[in-house]
């Protein structure tokens, strides 16, 4: 069991976690093409994080056209280049499945204001 962890341990990105459930992102995804490779980005919100460790993956929801689409990505995943945080929220939940039946300005995440002394 101590090697499975150990090649777990390997594949792990380190600083992966800086964002948050209710925050608006943006996923640099590599996506391969045949023989060429593009990164694509995908903007949204994070509305839930499941499992740990190496499994870890987080849902982002954007509104592509009046339609809700959202997709899974591991957090881990050598294909994610980087996350990008656009704007904090403040969010009193984990999950935040109720967005979608949300639409318009009701689907809306207050922001995070954070007070500096």
């Amino acid at each position: 069991m101590d090697v499975i962890k150990a090649i777990e341990s390997e594949q792990m990105k380190e600083n992966a976690e800086n964002f948050h459930v209710g925050d608006t992102v943006k996923v640099y995804f590599t996506i391969k093409e045949g023989d060429k490779e593009r990164v694509q980005v995908y903007e949204g919100l994070v509305i839930a994080f499941k499992n740990g460790g190496i499994r870890k993956t987080f849902t982002v929801r954007k509104n592509s056209y009046g339609v809700g689409v959202e997709r899974i990505f591991p957090l881990h995943s050598p294909r994610i280049e980087k996350v990008e945080v656009t704007r904090r929220g403040r969010v009193r939940r984990a999950k935040l499945y109720y967005i979608r039946t949300k639409i318009g300005k009701a689907a809306k995440v207050p922001e995070l204001i954070i007070k500096k002394r």
